[in-house]
């Protein structure tokens, strides 16, 4: 899930406008994360089957829910809730953006610690201040801007959970894997944003604090998200992303391909696509190509089946 620079707010002005034009091209927002990488990509590769130009831009969450409200981004798969709530609530609210269907079930966003430190007592949030020497008192995030680093600044500030003086370090998910990596190597504790589906759960023996759920939930769940009236302007591409349903044992296995073997995201979905053939069954069910011919043989085509 390494992530790739992200554009700013003015950087959009390159290509305002874009969207919303016609349906013969379809613009994604990718947050830079590698599960929204990976589901961005397989859908990529469907898309461009069907006869549809696809352009992915590479946004943070902020921007991303920034420019679907200009109508500059058409669609964005990453939509983590309960974590965005409160990002994306005022563009549900105003109609801006809309919750087309559930993509995943089952996702955990929160802090971790390596099993060892959760072991020595860092169990909840409120352990973490009694950890504060051995943490160095810094708590591992991700890349800036993103929503859960500003929950974990908010605690520090307002010296919740006693975290008044941690340092909230953002960095790149590579970044913060690195340095994970460094600690669970020296058997050192460490605090960080951990996700699943990741292969960080495989790669690390980890455990999730409790005490965050205020913020993060427990289990959850990743909307796809359109700009306003995508999907009745584009119905056959809108029929697409609600069928789109997606697995934690998919998006693991894909991730570990580009993370842990190197593999470029589009060379690995299609190759899982290739692999899996009967995901299309539900994908594409009431489907066409963007000129009315039949998906699936269009599809199977592009995949080489």
């Amino acid at each position: 899930m390494t992530l790739r620079p992200t554009l700013s707010v003015f950087a959009l002005m390159a290509f305002a406008g874009q969207a919303a034009a016609n349906c013969d091209d379809v613009i994604f927002s990718d947050v830079g994360w590698t599960d929204i990488t990976t589901t961005t990509s397989a859908t990529k590769h469907v898309l461009e089957a069907l006869g549809y130009g696809v352009d992915i831009k590479v946004l943070s969450v902020p921007v991303t829910f920034s420019a679907m409200e200009s109508d500059d981004v058409d669609v964005f798969l990453g939509n983590w809730i309960p974590a965005q709530s409160g990002a994306i609530g005022p563009y549900l609210e105003s109609g801006e953006i809309e919750q087309l269907a559930v993509n995943l079930e089952g996702t955990k966003y929160t802090l971790a610690v390596p099993a060892y430190t959760y072991e020595a007592g860092l169990k909840t949030y409120a352990d973490i201040a009694k950890f504060r020497d051995e943490l160095d008192a810094k708590i591992y995030g991700i890349e800036p801007g993103n929503e859960g680093n500003a929950y974990l600044v908010k605690l520090t500030e307002e010296n919740t959970h006693g975290l008044e003086g941690f340092e909230v370090v953002e960095s790149s998910e590579q970044g913060m894997l690195a340095q994970v990596s460094r600690a669970v190597d020296d058997g050192e504790p460490v605090v960080f944003l951990g996700w699943e589906p990741h292969p960080m759960n495989a790669n690390f023996e980890l455990k999730y604090l409790t005490g965050g759920e205020d913020f993060f939930g427990g289990e959850g769940v990743v909307y796809t998200t359109t700009r306003k009236g995508f999907a009745e302007e584009c119905p056959n591409v809108g029929k697409l992303l609600t069928n789109l349903k997606f697995t934690l044992p998919m998006e693991n296995e894909i991730m570990g391909k580009i993370l842990d073997e190197g593999e470029e995201a589009d060379d690995a979905t299609m190759a899982w696509l290739k692999a899996n053939p009967g995901v299309l069954d539900g994908w594409l069910d009431g489907v066409t190509t963007k000129d009315g011919g039949d998906a699936m043989e269009a599809v199977k085509a592009k995949l080489g089946l």
